[in-house]
């Protein structure tokens, strides 16, 4: 469910903005949380199409729609709102790339990049290999290269502010 809400941009900030009290009216939410319109709307309809969110019934102008969340929506609302609130405001914006959080979630302890992409399914490569360098390059993860084998590999941990929201999601290993 992590992957899936996090596949859209916006999806955890509105998440979090609807816990945190903001009305569930766009343009309430849009102020709230510097999303553009198309992109908002992209990642509201995916957001209703997990169930997390619903129109309001019988509140609203047909044209401006209320949003709630539902009862499964309330708990990842909850836990959008303590991951944005584990990194720093100036941070957030690597939260909302596809990859991030679910890799961060899979990262308390040394992994190698085959266990990852084993345990994320869909990711390629390629996203994986992008996400991996964009936290080290943020010192969300840390990359150390592990002698103990014959052959050396890399092993990847999530460290500062990435420790922090892997302890805030709260996979178990």
């Amino acid at each position: 469910m992590l992957v899936k809400i996090t596949s859209r941009a916006w999806a955890l900030d509105i998440m979090a903005q609807m816990h945190r009290g903001v009305p569930g009216r766009q343009a309430a939410l849009i102020a709230a949380s510097g999303a553009g319109r198309t992109a908002f709307g992209v990642s509201l309809a995916h957001l209703m199409e997990l169930g997390l969110v619903a129109r309001n019934p019988g509140h609203g102008h047909p044209l401006r729609p209320e949003f709630v969340l539902t009862d499964l929506g309330a708990v990842a609302a909850a836990k959008a709102d303590e991951i944005l609130q584990a990194a720093e405001e100036s941070d957030t914006k690597l939260l909302r790339k596809s990859w991030t959080v679910p890799v961060l979630a899979l990262a308390a302890q040394p992994q190698r990049f085959s266990g990852l992409k084993a345990r994320l399914g869909a990711i390629t490569d390629r996203a994986l290999s992008t996400s991996l360098q964009t936290l080290e390059a943020q010192d969300w993860v840390t990359r150390e290269i592990d002698l103990s084998e014959r052959v050396p590999f890399p092993t990847y941990q999530a460290v500062n502010a990435g420790e922090r929201i892997n302890q805030v999601i709260g996979l178990a290993a």
